[in-house]
């Protein structure tokens, strides 16, 4: 409707686009709408693209599971890779997403990012380095390398 407020005020379509954050052609094409029907015609367009396969409570609930852990669902790690989210997700809703799309999901829908597991042995002992480091290293650091003739 802001766009038509501004089509009465005689901008142009390019000004239009920036000021309602759309491309040129769908200006045109709702200028188009409005000449021909006025205000109306706009307002008759309904949502564009394809409905949602999931509802609001099933991605909640979706989300809700997630949430726990990927070992609270069944996995034997506690890492979250996109064919294990596919799977819950079919496992939950009866909905089945192929894995590039679940990204998709993740990030638009739920805003989750992208993140990258921290690469450290379960059996690293933080101490043990942290002592080798302030007392060991400078110690091998002090010492003398070989010469060179």
């Amino acid at each position: 409707m802001h766009a038509a407020d501004l089509f009465e005020q005689g901008v142009i379509p390019a000004e239009i686009a920036r000021r309602v954050g759309v491309s040129h052609q769908i200006v045109s094409d709702w200028r188009a709408a409005w000449r021909r029907v006025g205000r109306d015609g706009l307002r008759a367009a309904g949502r564009a693209g394809r409905l949602p396969k999931l509802s609001p409570a099933q991605l909640e609930q979706v989300e809700h599971a997630l949430a726990e852990g990927a070992a609270a669902n069944g996995y034997l790690t506690d890492l979250w890779t996109l064919p294990r989210v596919a799977e819950v997700i079919a496992r939950l809703t009866g909905v089945r997403y192929h894995p590039g799309h679940v990204w998709h999901l993740l990030r638009e829908q739920l805003g989750w990012s992208w993140q990258r597991p921290a690469r450290r042995a379960v059996e690293r002992n933080d101490a043990g380095v942290e002592q080798w480091v302030k007392q060991r290293w400078p110690q091998l650091k002090k010492g003398r390398g070989a010469r060179t003739h």
